[in-house]
């Protein structure tokens, strides 16, 4: 890695999905107040709202939407307009 090109609060960061209360470690310069113990270790807390094991795209529980109703709707809407 080049020297003196990441701000010196680059260190391990524990970020937890509080949907699923899934915890994942990676380095980060993000600012945190809050810590949390995982394995015996002391890691600074970055809490989400939603994470890749959260997500309906990547969980599978993704909803359809109905596209062919919308755009029917739509040509009968301006069907008068039509010349």
């Amino acid at each position: 890695m080049k020297q003196g090109i990441h701000p010196e609060n680059y260190r391990m960061v524990a970020f937890k999905d509080m949907s699923n209360e899934d915890i994942f470690l990676t380095k980060s310069a993000a600012e945190t107040k809050e810590t949390i113990e995982v394995e015996g270790v002391s890691y600074p807390l970055v809490k989400l709202e939603i994470s890749r094991t959260s997500h309906p795209f990547y969980t599978g529980k993704a909803k359809l939407v109905d596209t062919a109703g919308r755009i029917d709707k739509f040509k009968n809407k301006y069907k008068k307009f039509k010349k």
